[in-house]
C-alpha cells in the first residue's frame, strides 16, 4: 500500500460499544486540534503518545484476517479528520467490506462533505462540546464557528446514521447550556449525553476533584432533550 499520511497510535481489536450495534474494531489516531480539559485521552490530543506509529498495512492485514467476523471499524481520537491520509485508508477498510464509523469534532467539514458525498462512511459521531458561541472557552482554543455550524448541518442533512453527543462536565455544563444547543440542534435524530468520569487521566488533572452530576440529574437533562431530538440516551452510568 502506498505510504498514507496518518499517524495511528492505538487499535482495539474488538469492541461491542463504540460503533452501536456492531461488533467493531476501534482504531485511535494521534493528535488533536482542541484541548477539552475533560479530555480522556490527553496523551493523543496532547502529541505525547509514547507508543510507536503503527504502520496502516498492518492493522489492514489484521483487518483481513478478522473481517468474517466483525461488522465495521471505527474511526476515533485524537481528531480522524486533521490526517490528510485518512480518506485512502478508509477507501482500504470499504474494500474489504466493513462499515465505517467516524468519531468526529466537525473542525474539518470539507474533508466530512467529501466523505458523505463519496458514500465511505456509515456512521458519524460528532462530540458537541458546547453551543457554538461557547466553545472557545470550552476547548480552549480559538475555533471557526462556522466550521462547525456546517458539519452538523452536513450531518444531519446526509443519509447515514449519526449522533451529536455531549460529556456533561458540571464545570463547563448546566441546564441553560443544554437548552442552547436543544434549540441549536433541535428536529436532529440522536443526541447522547454522556457521563463525566473523574477517575481517568484528563487535561486537567484538577477536574479530578469535580464530582460528575448524579443519575437523577442526568434523567432531568434526558426528560427536556427528548423534547427537541427524536431519541436521547445516557451513557456511562
Amino acid at each position: 500500500m502506498t505510504e498514507l499520511n496518518i499517524d495511528i497510535r492505538g487499535v482495539q481489536k474488538t469492541t461491542l460499544i463504540d460503533y452501536p450495534g456492531k461488533i467493531a474494531s476501534t482504531i485511535f489516531f494521534n493528535r488533536c486540534n482542541f484541548l477539552c480539559p475533560f479530555c480522556h485521552n490527553p496523551e493523543l490530543a496532547l502529541d505525547q503518545d509514547e507508543n510507536s506509529p503503527i504502520n496502516p498495512d498492518e492493522i489492514l492485514e489484521d483487518l483481513d484476517k478478522r473481517k468474517n467476523w466483525l461488522d465495521g471499524v471505527c474511526l476515533t481520537g485524537g481528531e480522524p479528520t486533521m490526517h490528510k491520509g485518512l480518506e485512502e485508508f478508509i477507501k482500504s477498510i470499504k474494500k474489504r467490506g466493513l462499515l465505517v464509523k467516524l468519531d468526529t469534532n466537525g473542525t474539518n467539514p470539507n474533508l466530512i462533505e467529501t466523505l458523505l458525498k463519496k458514500e465511505l462512511i456509515d456512521y458519524i459521531a460528532m462530540d458537541i462540546k458546547a453551543h457554538y458561541d461557547d466553545y472557545d472557552h470550552v476547548v480552549k482554543v480559538k475555533v471557526n464557528k462556522e466550521n462547525i455550524k456546517k458539519s452538523t448541518e452536513l450531518i444531519r442533512n446526509s443519509s447515514i446514521d449519526y449522533e451529536y453527543r455531549t460529556t456533561v462536565v458540571p464545570p463547563y455544563f448546566n441546564e441553560q447550556d443544554l437548552l442552547k444547543i436543544c434549540k441549536w440542534l433541535e428536529g436532529s435524530k440522536h443526541y447522547s449525553l454522556q457521563q463525566f468520569r473523574n477517575d481517568t487521566k484528563m487535561i486537567d488533572m484538577t477536574l479530578k476533584k469535580t464530582a460528575p452530576y448524579n443519575p437523577k440529574k442526568l434523567e432531568e437533562f434526558k426528560e427536556i432533550a427528548s423534547k427537541y431530538f427524536k431519541t436521547c440516551e445516557i451513557r456511562g452510568i
